[in-house]
C-alpha cells in the first residue's frame, strides 16, 4: 500500500458525535437514519455508536451520547477528534428549550469543537405546536455561536424519517470539507 492509499483512506472515514437533552430522539433517529424504520428505543444510558456509509466512499461513525444530566458532564470526553456535531432538538418540548440551548452553548466553547461544523436537528415536527427551523435558528442564537463554522438548522421527524436523508447529506458534506481543511491545515504546518 503506497501512501497515496494511505492518504485516499484517511478522508473516507469521519466522526460525528450526536448530543442532546434526553428524550430530545437522538437514538431514534439514528436508528432511523440506519436503517429506514420504525424502532422502540430505550432512555441512553452511555452512548451507542453506528456508522453509516454515505455514497460509496465515504463512512460517519455517529456517536449518540445519552442526554441525562449525569451524562453531559462526560460530553466532552466524546469531542476529541470531531468532523461534525449534531445536535438534536426536541422542537415541541418549549419547556426545555432554554436548557438545551445553555448546554448547545457551553459544548461549542469546547477547544475540540473549534470550527467544527454543526447541524441542529429540529426533531418531533410532527407534533402540535413545534417549532419551525427559523423558530430554533432565533431561539439557539445560531449565528452567533456558529459565525466561525458550517452550520444548519434541518427540521425532521424520526418517527417519519422526514428531513433526516436531507440532514445526513448536509452532516456528510460539512464532514468531508472539515476534514479536508484539517488536512490542508496540517500539511501546512509540517
Amino acid at each position: 500500500m503506497g501512501l497515496q492509499n494511505a492518504k485516499a483512506r484517511s478522508v473516507k472515514r469521519a466522526n460525528i458525535v450526536m448530543l442532546g437533552l434526553d428524550c430530545a430522539g437522538k437514538s431514534t433517529l439514528l436508528y432511523r437514519l440506519r436503517y429506514e424504520d420504525d424502532f422502540l428505543t430505550m432512555p441512553t444510558i452511555g452512548f451507542n455508536v453506528d456508522m453509516i456509509e454515505v455514497g460509496k466512499d465515504f463512512t460517519l461513525t455517529f456517536w449518540d451520547v445519552g442526554g441525562q444530566k449525569k451524562m453531559r458532564e462526560l460530553w466532552s470526553n466524546f469531542l476529541e477528534g470531531t468532523d461534525g456535531l449534531l445536535y438534536v432538538v426536541d422542537s415541541s418540548a418549549k419547556h426545555r428549550l432554554e436548557e438545551s440551548r445553555r448546554e448547545f452553548e457551553l459544548i461549542l466553547k469546547n477547544e475540540s469543537l473549534k470550527n467544527v461544523p454543526v447541524v441542529v436537528l429540529a426533531n418531533k415536527q410532527d407534533l402540535p405546536g413545534a417549532l419551525n427551523a427559523e423558530e430554533i435558528t432565533r431561539r439557539f442564537k445560531m449565528k452567533k455561536y456558529c459565525s466561525d463554522r458550517n452550520w444548519y438548522v434541518q427540521p425532521c421527524c424520526a418517527i417519519t424519517g422526514q428531513g433526516l436523508a436531507e440532514a445526513l447529506q448536509r452532516v456528510a458534506t460539512f464532514a468531508r470539507q472539515y476534514s479536508k481543511s484539517k488536512e490542508t491545515f496540517t500539511t501546512l504546518k509540517e
